[in-house]
């Protein structure tokens, strides 16, 4: 039986082991997925057993998406440039890191959006962390333009700077100010995963009609923002999309096969109720 695994800390709201699972008795592999909590001290024994052929694949998740690259033979293109590897491999004797948030997200945008590209389309992500960095970077490379802003503006001054493509930085005010001017806005910040709290990452006051309102979270199913969002007849996206193609590219990387995304999503919605 061939076991993957899931490392971070904390893992307790993790739903990766319950879609993963689904996703290999349908395709009959002979597979465990496993949460592993996982102290920073303890990662480079974890890829040792990728070495080993212990583990034949790993998913990875905060706090250790970055503190794993020191420890692989090889980083893809993509995760070098976004700076973080959620995806990790063996091929041959070599141990190489991936990036499937990324792609992931973009995949469930496009499907949003029915369309083959975001190229030339106007987006704003809000935040300026690693999840930021990655959407910058996918839907920047797509040809969309690219708008950062962030509480902390040195913060998304930082992200732009690293970036090979052209993103301009606004303050919160400004980008609550144009938001009308944009096709697409983005959360990519933890604001709106308590439901206790109300409090928004940005206000929507001036959001154009036709703009689809993002949210990198998927629990709660609907942000504070998404619920906003909707209640002025906008479209809305979701953080499930985003998991499940994730999870599914994983699964593609490691065996080969394209898993059943339809049984993943219903996997994890069945567990959201």
């Amino acid at each position: 039986m061939k076991k993957f695994a899931l490392i971070g800390k904390p893992l307790g709201h993790s739903k990766s082991a319950s879609i993963h699972q689904a996703a290999y008795e349908q395709m009959d592999i002979q597979a465990s997925y496993q949460s592993m909590e996982t102290a920073e001290d303890q990662v480079k024994e974890i890829i040792d057993r990728i070495r080993a052929d212990e583990i034949a694949g790993l998913n990875v998740t905060i706090p250790h998406k970055v503190a794993v690259m020191a420890f692989l033979d090889e980083i893809d293109e993509d995760a070098k440039a976004i700076g973080a590897v959620n995806t990790i491999k063996k091929v041959g004797n070599r141990v190489i890191g991936y990036n499937t948030d990324a792609e992931g997200f973009k995949e469930s945008l496009l499907d949003k959006l029915k369309a083959a590209s975001v190229k030339q389309k106007k987006i704003l992500v809000i935040g300026a962390g690693g999840a930021a960095r990655a959407i910058v970077h996918i839907l920047a490379k797509d040809g969309a333009i690219l708008s950062l802003t962030n509480r902390t503006h040195q913060k998304a001054e930082t992200l732009a700077g690293m970036s090979p493509f052209d993103v301009n930085v606004i303050t919160k005010a400004d980008a609550e100010k144009t938001l009308e001017q944009f096709d697409i806005v983005i959360n990519t910040t933890s604001v709106g995963m308590s439901l206790a709290n109300d409090e928004l990452p940005l206000q929507l006051t001036f959001l154009h009609r036709e703009t689809l309102v993002c949210d990198l979270i998927y629990n709660p199913l609907e942000t504070v923002l998404l619920k906003e969002a909707r209640m002025k007849g906008n479209k809305t996206l979701n953080g499930v999309g985003m998991l499940v193609n994730q999870a599914a590219l994983a699964i593609e990387l490691w065996t080969g096969q394209k898993p059943d995304r339809g049984i993943m999503e219903t996997t994890l919605l069945n567990e959201a109720k």
